[in-house]
């Protein structure tokens, strides 16, 4: 078997035949959550009724919003600290780093299954485990312990040979998939990194690539568990959580990749999708206005050294605003102890937060028709904070040169053959350890003792309804391709510190898409939304389900749905539908009402017939949706279906 397998079958609930495509019940070892997502999910997993969660491990991280606006972030803060206490819940606090970084550090280990409410979770594929981003009530429904459903992906073996040149970067890697692959084309498929190219590269460096996997719209990407895992695991004084795993030598695979590290050049993802990728010496030299070095993606103690290198006596140029954002509180300190922090001080960088910050727009948003260069994961319109900006996506060492130079440049163009000095940096042999800034979950005994603490601004979670016997409704938007969770649920400090409360967040919804959606949305009662393809890619926030329910979208109709939010669709009680004949798109407009007899039947035969009654037409679509899917429907969502579910096995009593 090829790893992937290998884990999945380790995990299985219920026997299967594995069968690319088919549904399978697994078993989930660790979740991981994060502050602007969160709270949805422990609410949930607060009105399912169990005193603490059921898995191996969970753990809560404050990381994404610490810029805190007014008192509705820190009051987030607390009551995550709180739940945490109450449920078992380990927590990562503000300062101790991004929770992708941080996890792999300190808990991660080889052949666990892991979901997180974060659509970048598959970064602990950089050591054998195999991650998968879901949405929060996804995050809430595994800490009960139940199996989570998977549609059984395709297994893509990308080999790797050869090894990359000074200058290059994981981050060139992972963009070259993306201008092979674009950003559907990993669409229910993990790929698998193997070959001497991958045994080549530090497990950092691997975090990148199973990282920004994501982008593909990939179920998860995973790396083998070797020698060099078992040097960061001892780098990090957990030797003992190694265990080597690899695919067998006859593995088999439903596609292959080959790429050739050493023949890779600087890559750029040009605006607005992270495909958009040319090679960066093909970019057009603009003055650029501002660099932002960091995020969960790069900011590792290799990728913030080589920077610094670049940097090196030089200043970065008069135009130009750059920052930079550590991982982690262990890497920062070693490169205090190593002088790369002071190197970027002197050269004018300014030293953010230990937090993902700019990349999900909290803080730092470019200048009006700013030309931004990030080595951020996204670069979606609007994504920074400010929908007329333009963003860049680039390596560390790139976005190091881009700084001094003032436009866009590779470490060669700054270093000449210097550049040969970026090969010998190594992630260190031993990090700095402290856990001081990680809670531990208190006994079960203690942890009844602890009182849940909500501020004004934690809302109730809205349950829907269960599917009307016979819909009609209007088309309140017709999206067009490449709708992203950010254009349905924007991002920044001000958004994300709203995302407690859905009554005030629901406002908002499709704000800088739509600013008159929310308002046309909640006068019509009831509507349903029309998308073409790839419609909700990019993060996992569940919001972006969540607010269109609470404003009364009853099904999404689209010519593809990003996997994440199809299930964040299907847990908050809207149906997600694909055009069986793609060309009806195209003959539906905002406003048309649309009518679904019989609608609970059609959902169960897997076939829906829809007739637009203004124009007098009919048309097919298909619900995208497995058959364990169509069972929750009825329950009006997954938060009513997994309570029947825990009373049917007899982990809650009825009424409770």
């Amino acid at each position: 078997m090829n790893l992937t397998r290998k884990i999945l079958s380790s995990h299985l609930a219920k026997p299967s035949d594995m069968k690319a495509g088919s549904e399978i019940f697994i078993k989930v070892d660790h979740t991981l959550t994060h502050d602007i997502n969160a709270v949805m999910t422990y609410l949930a997993f607060e009105a399912v009724g169990l005193p603490r969660t059921q898995v191996e491990l969970s753990v809560s991280y404050l990381d994404h919003n610490l810029l805190y606006l007014d008192h509705k972030t820190p009051d987030d803060h607390i009551y995550l600290q709180s739940a945490a206490k109450k449920y078992g819940v380990y927590v990562s606090r503000p300062g101790n780093g991004i929770c992708h970084a941080v996890h792999v550090a300190r808990f991660g280990k080889p052949g666990k299954l892991s979901m997180g409410g974060d659509s970048h979770t598959p970064h602990g594929g950089a050591i054998g485990m195999l991650c998968i981003g879901v949405g929060g009530m996804d995050v809430a429904t595994a800490m009960t312990g139940v199996p989570m459903r998977l549609k059984m992906p395709e297994v893509v073996n990308v080999r790797l040979t050869g090894k990359l040149k000074p200058g290059c970067n994981a981050k060139d890697v992972i963009l070259e998939m993306l201008r092979r692959v674009t950003n559907k084309g990993g669409l229910g498929k993990v790929y698998e990194y193997t070959g001497e190219g991958a045994e080549s590269l530090e497990v950092p460096e691997r975090a990148t690539i199973a990282n920004m996997g994501a982008e593909m719209g990939a179920t998860t990407s995973i790396f083998p568990s070797d020698e060099n895992v078992r040097k960061f695991l001892k780098a990090q004084d957990r030797e003992n959580d190694y265990i080597p795993l690899a695919p067998d030598d006859d593995s088999e695979y439903d596609s292959v990749i080959d790429i050739d590290l050493s023949k890779l050049e600087p890559l750029c993802a040009c605006p607005h999708q992270p495909d958009n990728v040319k090679p960066l010496s093909e970019v057009e030299k603009r003055n650029v206005q501002q660099v932002f070095i960091g995020s969960c993606t790069n900011a590792s103690y290799s990728d913030i050294a080589k920077a610094a290198l670049v940097m090196k006596g030089r200043k970065v140029a008069e135009n130009v605003s750059c920052t930079c954002a550590v991982s982690t509180k262990s890497i920062y300190t070693q490169l205090l102890r190593d002088g790369y922090i002071e190197m970027m001080l002197d050269a004018g960088v300014r030293f953010l937060e230990l937090a993902c910050g700019p990349c999900c727009a909290i803080g730092q948003s470019p200048a009006t028709k700013g030309v931004a260069v990030r080595t951020t994961n996204r670069n979606f319109k609007g994504r920074s904070g400010n929908p007329n900006a333009e963003v860049y996506l680039v390596s560390p060492e790139s976005a190091a040169a881009t700084a001094v130079t003032g436009t866009f440049a590779s470490a060669r163009d700054v270093l000449g053959d210097d550049v040969k000095i970026l090969a010998d940096i190594r992630e260190p042999e031993a990090y700095p350890i402290s856990d001081s800034l990680i809670i531990e979950p208190l006994t079960p005994e203690e942890a009844t003792k602890v009182e849940v603490v909500k501020g004004p601004n934690i809302a109730y979670l809205p349950v829907p309804e269960a599917p009307e016997e016979n819909l009609t409704a209007k088309i309140s938007l017709k999206a067009g391709d490449n709708v992203s969770t950010d254009d349905i649920t924007p991002a920044s400090a001000e958004f994300s510190s709203m995302r407690s409360n859905i009554p005030l967040m629901s406002k908002y919804c499709f704000h800088r898409y739509d600013p008159d959606f929310a308002e046309r949305a909640k006068n019509l009662g009831k509507s349903i939304i029309v998308g073409g393809e790839n419609y909700g890619q990019g993060s996992s926030r569940e919001h972006a389900a969540i607010n269109p329910m609470f404003l009364g979208v009853k099904c999404v109709i689209a010519k593809n749905i990003a996997r994440i939010h199809k299930g964040n669709l299907v847990n908050h009680g809207i149906v997600p539908m694909l055009f069986e004949n793609p060309a009806d798109y195209e003959r539906l407009e905002q406003g048309d009402t649309l009518e679904i007899a019989g609608f609970p039947e059609q959902l169960k035969a897997g076939r829906v017939k829809v007739v637009d009654k203004d124009k007098g037409f009919e048309f097919w679509a298909k619900p995208d949706m497995t058959d364990s899917e169509v069972e929750i429907s009825p329950d009006g969502g997954q938060l009513r279906h997994l309570r029947k579910q825990l009373e049917e096995m007899g982990i809650i009593t009825k009424g409770e």
